[in-house]
């Protein structure tokens, strides 16, 4: 019997630039992740894509593992060497996400450099609304993170993506069905958003989830506020932070999300390096059990009328 629990897999990000992804997936197919994002860091490194795409599968075997969405970060938007390469590293993984199993590719806008966001939409709108042909030609959808990489409304170097009042006006720009969010709640409790309605008032936008959470420090704003010396705020593997993760999964399964949540580690100040793989795996069961636990088959049978009137 299938396993309707994994209609929302738990997997990881791994990283692909180096050309190391097939290795490390093959290091970690066996501790439990249901799904993995192969990312790239500005460039592709020249790989190809068809190629790395076979080694994945086959580091994959016959583990029940998908590869649903692969990741393209840096700035498609200017025009340094590699924001052309992040250009062109989007177009190879459009192209070739079939070799992964892939349906969608995730990354940042990108932005026009120290601009406000309304001034990067003209060139916004140039770039993604070809990419947006050209990924719905073969069946894949675009997603965009929710990360501000230290931008805000004013300026920036990455991303126009990470406010509510900006997606409404880049999907004004490009109105098409395959272009979305990879979102998370950290981006936006990071800026003291809180991310459960969006949930609700976003979810047909929401192609995929990265297993991201945040520790607000309430007690550093009340006496500090949040630009001050000490930090309000933390990025933190799921399972640490202030997210009740039960409820993301709830809302996510009431707006009919299919999909994974991929944890993206590298970023809580406790959980890193030595320990890096302690929080993912803690991560990776807190995630499950947020889901419901084990599967147990079956329905289950009420015997005493109808249970909608008790």
């Amino acid at each position: 019997m299938s396993n309707p629990a994994k209609s929302i897999r738990i997997g990881t990000m791994v990283a692909a630039s180096g050309g190391q992804a097939a290795t490390r997936i093959g290091e970690i197919a066996d501790m439990g992740f249901e799904s993995f994002e192969p990312f790239f860091w500005q460039t592709t490194n020249g790989q190809d894509l068809a190629e790395l795409g076979k080694r994945c599968v086959d580091a994959i075997g016959g583990r029940d593992i998908t590869m649903s969405t692969l990741g393209m970060f840096g700035n498609p938007l200017e025009d340094e060497a590699l924001d052309r390469d992040t250009l062109q590293g989007w177009k190879d993984c459009i192209d070739n996400a079939h070799h992964f199993g892939a349906t969608c590719i995730a990354g940042f806008t990108g932005r026009v450099r120290g601009k406000p966001i309304e001034d990067s939409l003209g060139r916004y709108r140039e770039v993604w609304s070809e990419l947006a042909k050209r990924a719905a030609d073969k069946g894949i959808k675009i997603a965009f993170e929710n990360c501000a990489m230290d931008g805000n409304w004013q300026t920036g170097d990455w991303n126009i993506a990470h406010n509510p009042d900006a997606w409404e006006l880049i999907f004004n720009e490009t109105p098409d069905d395959n272009i979305g969010l990879e979102w998370e709640p950290c981006h936006q409790m990071v800026y003291l958003i809180d991310p459960l309605p969006q949930i609700r008032k976003w979810a047909d936008k929401i192609f995929h989830v990265h297993g991201k959470d945040a520790t607000i420090r309430h007690d550093v704003i009340r006496e500090h506020g949040i630009f001050g010396k000490l930090p309000h705020v933390f990025m933190r593997t799921p399972g640490f932070g202030d997210t009740n993760w039960t409820d993301v999964i709830t809302e996510l399964r009431l707006a009919g999300y299919e999909g994974a949540i991929d944890i993206e580690g590298w970023h809580d100040p406790v959980y890193r390096d030595a320990l890096e793989m302690t929080g993912q795996m803690h991560a990776l069961k807190y995630l499950k059990s947020c889901r419901g636990g084990t599967f147990v088959p079956g329905e289950g049978a009420y015997e005493g009328g109808d249970p909608s009137l008790l």
